[in-house]
This record gives structure tokens, C-alpha cells and sequence, in this order.
């Protein structure tokens, strides 16, 4: 049985149609209900900060999938996620299942060049210190062969109906509407985005692999290209002129007084005004797998979720 922790989200929903795909027999849980129903396919409430509770929900689980996502606070990050990491690896030790635990790239901090798998945790953030933080707890477990574990690490994505991804709200949806697109940032800076489906994929592919267990992967993703550069990709799929707004910095504060999830973007922001370079070749050559293009992903969302204005 595949469990997916943390059931509802972006990432969660790309994985759980790869595996409803495969006839796959699926556990979905969460602290509220999900609407994925089909064959095989159950849900189970649980709070990932109550062991017992997720305990009960993952018996029988063969791999276990960490994707869930917090409120975007600092604060409730450092409370909740080095609990919730612990209540998952005891509870991966209490199964005998594998772990998958879908991570970002957080606690790489500012790096120069780029990002690989075996890059130094340098977090220039409390949200990164806290990604370094449990990351660190759970290649302990494994290093210490007490569990069997994957990290699975990508960069920003987009392809989805979620405020988690700017690209969607900010860019496609705009030009979809015939508006202005926004950006944050550098424009001129280098950036690179995963397809969310690319990430269900690549998520399925590692839970097929045995051997690809105790190790770091960076899930498949394109070459970092510039902010304008993606914007006159959209632009052109959209048939529309490439305009777009920079936020600055201090806008992100000014409008974070108001928003508290916006000013969780502030410490953030050096991602945005440096280049980001993610790199994938480690999985693409082990799985033979070539991501989706920014044209054929942003394409896809205009025929499907960000349709053009008629």
C-alpha cells in the first residue's frame, strides 16, 4: 500500500494520479477530507503532529510519501516540523515501510553555482535552517541503517490551481485573463521551475525503484533560464505582449504587514534576486526521464487550467 501524508496538496495530487495509473493501492491522509475517490483508494484522518494517529493511518503501508505543506511562517515551521519529521521516522521504523520525503531547496541557502545533490546545507533563512534541521534528523536514521529513506528535492513548480506556485497565479493566470503578468525579483536573474506533473512522476518512479533508497534526489526539471525569458515564453503561448510588473523587496514587506503569508516570502527573497540554478541530471540519467519543457508545461495550462479569455 502507497500512504501519502499530507494528501490534498500540489505535489500529493500529481503522485496520487500516477498511482491510481497504476492500479495502485493508495492511502490518502490528511486532517481534512480529499475529494480523489476511484478504485482502491481510501482516506484516513490524521494530524502529522499526533503519532498515534499517524501511526494508525500508515499500518499496512509498504512506502510512505512525506509531502505535506505548512501555513508559510517561520514560526509554525519551527514548532511543528522537526514533530512531525519525528512522528514519521518512528513511524517508518513502527512499519518497516520506505520513506519518500518529498523536500525544496531551502536549506542549500545562496548558492553559487549550482544546486546538486551532495551541495552544503547554508541556510540564509529560519525556513532554511528548519529544512536543514529535519533533512539532517532523517539522513541520520539512515546513515545509522535504523530506516530506509529518500529525500526528494524540487525547486519551485507550476502547473497547478495552488497560491503555493507564483508562476501560476502571477503570470499564467494573468496573461490567461489578457492582464499584465507580475514577477518577483531580478527578471534578468536565473530561475528554474518543475511541471508538478513531472514531480508526480519522478515521485512514483523513486517508490518503483528500490535501489534508488537512502540518498538524495533532485527531481527532473529544465535548465534555469531568465525571469524574461519564461515571461516571453508565456507570453508567446498566450499570444499576448510580454508585459510584466517586478516586485521589489519592499513591496513584499509592505504588503506582508497586512498578509502574513506574503511576508513569509520577505527572507525568501534572495532566491529571486540571484540566479537559481537547479540541477537534475543525477535523476534524468538514472531514469531516463527529459522534463518537460517551459513551452509544451505552459502550453498544457493554457488547455487546461488557465484557459485564455474568449
Amino acid at each position: 500500500m502507497h500512504t501519502i501524508l499530507g494528501a490534498g496538496g500540489p505535489v500529493a495530487n500529481a503522485l496520487t494520479r500516477e498511482l491510481m495509473n497504476a492500479n495502485e493501492t493508495i492511502r490518502l491522509v490528511s486532517r481534512k477530507p480529499v475529494n480523489t475517490t476511484g478504485k482502491n483508494i481510501t482516506w484516513q484522518k490524521a494530524d502529522l503532529l499526533n503519532y498515534d494517529e499517524v501511526l494508525s493511518a500508515a499500518k499496512g503501508s509498504t512506502i510512505i510519501y512525506l509531502v505535506a505543506g505548512l501555513i508559510y511562517d517561520k514560526d509554525v515551521w519551527k514548532q511543528q516540523w522537526p514533530i512531525i519529521m519525528q512522528n514519521v521516522i518512528n513511524v517508518t521504523k513502527a512499519t518497516g515501510a520506505r520513506l519518500i520525503f518529498f523536500d525544496n531547496v531551502y536549506m542549500y541557502g545562496l548558492v553559487d553555482g549550482a544546486m546538486m545533490e551532495d551541495t552544503p546545507y547554508h541556510p540564509v533563512s529560519v525556513k532554511g535552517t528548519v529544512r536543514a534541521g529535519i533533512a539532517d534528523m532523517l539522513m541520520a536514521e539512515v546513515k545509522a541503517g535504523k530506516i530506509n529513506a529518500t529525500i526528494a528535492r524540487a525547486p519551485d513548480f507550476y502547473g497547478t490551481d495552488s497560491t503555493n506556485s507564483f508562476i501560476d497565479m502571477m503570470v499564467l493566470s494573468k496573461y490567461a485573463a489578457g492582464q499584465s503578468a507580475q514577477w518577483i525579483g531580478d527578471a534578468s536573474k536565473k530561475h528554474n521551475f518543475i511541471f508538478i506533473e513531472d514531480a508526480g512522476k519522478a515521485m512514483y518512479l523513486l517508490g518503483k525503484k528500490p535501489d534508488s533508497a537512502n540518498q538524495v534526489w533532485h527531481l527532473p526539471t529544465p535548465p534555469a533560464i531568465t525571469g524574461k525569458q519564461f515571461i516571453e515564453i508565456a507570453a508567446n503561448v498566450y499570444k499576448v505582449n510580454p508585459k510584466f510588473f517586478s516586485i521589489k523587496k519592499y513591496m513584499l514587506w509592505l504588503i506582508g504587514l497586512f498578509q502574513k503569508v506574503v511576508m513569509g516570502t520577505v527572507e525568501m527573497y534572495y532566491q529571486y534576486d540571484h540566479d537559481y540554478i537547479f540541477d537534475s541530471s543525477k535523476f534524468e540519467k538514472a531514469f531516463n526521464f527529459k522534463p518537460t519543457s517551459y513551452k509544451d508545461g505552459i502550453t498544457e495550462m493554457s488547455k487546461t487550467l488557465y484557459k485564455p479569455k474568449a
